[in-house]
């Protein structure tokens, strides 16, 4: 588990203030930086857990670096506290409407702020929270069937080529049966991860149910998804679970389907993609088959 401190990014182009910043905020991973650009350049290699600004800067002022934060996905999650020596009501106002969580006015009192930083801090770790337990597997950590469903309709209604691939782990009743739910756990894990560090980053793995999963790879081409599935098929293989009484293997079916210009919707690209598994368990399991759908 991750026991590192949560990271706060400090903007203000005035390097006296982000000294007092720091000091006060010991307790926390601290970046500070004097304007807007190189705050983004931060943002954009670094995972920032909460953003105190300043509104009076040079190049770009607070206001429109909080606009700029909520018009991208990757930051519009992140709350911003205002920080600033300005206290009319006009601005106050102007600081929530762009998409700031509070407003502090300098000179502010150093209790009132580490209550206010931790209180956002908080609420952003409730909502990611939530959002996990809503649309993460909560045993494997990958997407849940509605999370998974949601970014299939997407990726369905895209441009390019779009391959479904369905699987499930082989005889999973008998690792139940034999060794328990623990262990039968434990393979959904170890499968789950195995799968998931072979992908690029633009597939979408989730978990359907049970021990069947679900992968879309968009803007691919048949061939080299079929190469990249049995590579994965091979290592699920290749695993070796240690159990008290020895180790335990177990293997994959996969079945793999395209979208044609006839495929009405997800359902249907998956359904065809189920077809090809039904033929990989009946011919004899830990294998892939590509369901070819004439044109």
């Amino acid at each position: 588990m991750d026991h590192s401190p949560p990271v706060i990014l400090a903007v203000d182009d005035k390097v006296e203030n982000l000294d007092i910043l720091t000091s006060l905020l010991q307790d926390y991973d601290v970046r500070d930086v004097t304007d807007a650009a190189s705050a983004w350049r931060i943002l954009d290699h670094s995972l920032v857990d909460l953003i105190l600004l300043d509104i009076m800067m040079p190049d770009i002022d607070g206001f429109e670096l909080c606009r700029q934060l909520q018009d991208d996905e990757r930051t519009r999650a992140i709350p911003v506290i205002f920080i600033s020596a300005m206290s009319d009501e006009a601005t106050i106002s102007r600081a929530f409407e762009v998409g700031g969580k509070d407003y502090v006015t300098k000179p502010f009192r150093p209790r009132e702020l580490l209550a206010r930083v931790k209180t956002q801090l908080e609420l952003k770790f409730l909502m990611q929270r939530l959002h996990d337990l809503a649309y993460l597997d909560a045993l494997t950590g990958i997407a849940n069937r509605r999370r998974f469903f949601d970014l299939a309709a997407v990726l369905f209604d895209g441009p390019g080529d779009l391959q479904a691939v369905m699987l499930d782990i082989d005889h999973f009743k008998r690792v139940n049966d034999r060794h328990g739910h623990a262990v039968g756990d434990q393979v959904l894990r170890l499968v789950a991860d195995t799968i998931g560090v072979r992908l690029p980053p633009e597939a979408v793995l989730g978990r359907l149910g049970g021990e069947e999963f679900a992968i879309l790879f968009p803007s691919a081409d048949p061939d080299a998804v079929l190469g990249a599935v049995d590579t994965i098929r091979q290592a699920v293989a290749d695993l070796a679970i240690p159990l008290e009484e020895g180790t335990l293997t177990c293997t994959i079916s996969c079945g793999l389907a395209s979208r044609t210009p006839d495929t009405r919707n997800i359902d249907a690209l998956l359904h065809d993609a189920d077809q090809a598994l039904y033929q990989a368990k009946g011919s004899g399991r830990n294998r892939v088959i590509f369901r070819h759908i004439p044109p």
